[in-house]
């Protein structure tokens, strides 16, 4: 199943079911309202939707309309919760090695996580604003995955069963605000802005086999300006799956229905399949030649990151975005 939401209707969009192959969408007012209305309220709305997914891909279904992605907000256009995790140890040890930094033993056993702003997340078309490009502006590609409630200290193969949703996300990163903040002791904000997520999140079963060990096992296509960065498979080099991730974030909290959880971005050992990030090709430059030769992002970029299942469709749609000078926008426009 494949749902979305629609940016009327408020803050939190409309929820629509999305056909299997994107072209369709139908609102579904009679079950849910929003994205979070349906996961608050699972059990019960679950079937019903899927009722309104079969008929929506057999054409059955009157009153659907096209699918634009441009019309889509973020599946979850905010969130109680957005916890991203560094799933992916081969990019922790980049970072690192080019540092000439020891990797912490404790990473190997004990995943790394931070908390992200959930108040307002990007859609799949919006633009990425910043105000300075020197700032170092950089794209992550990662899965993410929506869960139901999760009760606090879940094991890992209890937690698997409290996934409901998986998507895609972009996990803008500002490079050159990193260091300092991290150097004062307390962790990311001003370096992490807004995070943007995939047009559809989709049912685990809507995988097929490559949902399998609690991950994606699909390759996680990136591209600057039409020519592609990377495609690593998240499923390969994936040290700590999701269920152990959300049971990480549940130790000593329950979490809420609607609480994403990241992977950090998707990184294989196999270097020949690229990066998903700027700043990994710039760590393996450094290793390599001495110094970083690629660039962060500028105005005017385009970045866009997508996931094919084994016939070449897109299965969660594109994240399709324009880097662009930030415009002080006044009270009543700022809050749409």
């Amino acid at each position: 199943m494949k749902l979305a939401s629609l940016r009327s209707g408020g803050r939190d969009g409309t929820l629509v079911v999305v056909s299997r192959d994107l072209a369709l969408a139908a609102p579904v007012p009679q079950v849910a309202r929003t994205l979070q209305a349906a996961l608050d309220d699972w059990g019960r709305c679950e079937a019903k939707l899927r009722e309104v997914y079969t008929l929506l891909n057999y054409r059955q279904l009157g009153g659907s309309v096209s699918f634009d992605p441009a019309l889509a907000a973020a599946p979850l256009p905010r969130a109680y919760q957005w916890a991203d995790g560094s799933a992916y140890l081969h990019h922790a040890e980049l970072l690192r090695k080019a540092r000439k930094a020891e990797m912490p033993q404790s990473l190997y056993h004990d995943p790394l996580m931070y908390q992200g702003g959930s108040d307002s997340f990007l859609g799949p078309r919006d633009d990425i604003a910043a105000a300075d490009e020197a700032w170092g502006i950089d794209f992550e590609s990662e899965v993410a995955v929506i869960t139901d409630d999760v009760p606090m200290g879940i094991s890992a193969e209890a937690a698997a069963a409290r996934i409901r949703l998986v998507m895609l996300a972009n996990d803008v990163s500002l490079r050159n605000l990193i260091p300092p903040e991290l150097a004062k002791g307390f962790g990311f904000f001003q370096s992490k802005p807004a995070t943007s997520f995939s047009p559809v999140a989709v049912t685990p079963d809507e995988l097929g086999d490559a949902w399998r060990d609690g991950t994606v096992h699909l390759p996680l296509v990136s591209q600057v300006n039409g020519s592609e960065f990377g495609r690593p498979n998240a499923g390969v080099d994936m040290n700590f799956n999701f269920p152990r991730l959300i049971a990480h974030a549940a130790k000593t909290r329950r979490l809420e229905a609607g609480t994403i959880i990241g992977s950090g971005t998707v990184s294989n050992r196999d270097e020949a399949v690229g990066s998903s990030c700027i700043a990994e090709r710039r760590m393996i430059e450094t290793i390599e030649r001495g110094a970083p030769q690629t660039s962060f992002l500028r105005f005017g970029d385009r970045v866009r990151i997508e996931m094919f299942d084994e016939q070449g469709l897109s299965i969660f749609g594109a994240i399709d975005q324009r880097i662009v000078p930030y415009q002080p926008a006044d009270g009543a426009r700022a809050l749409r």
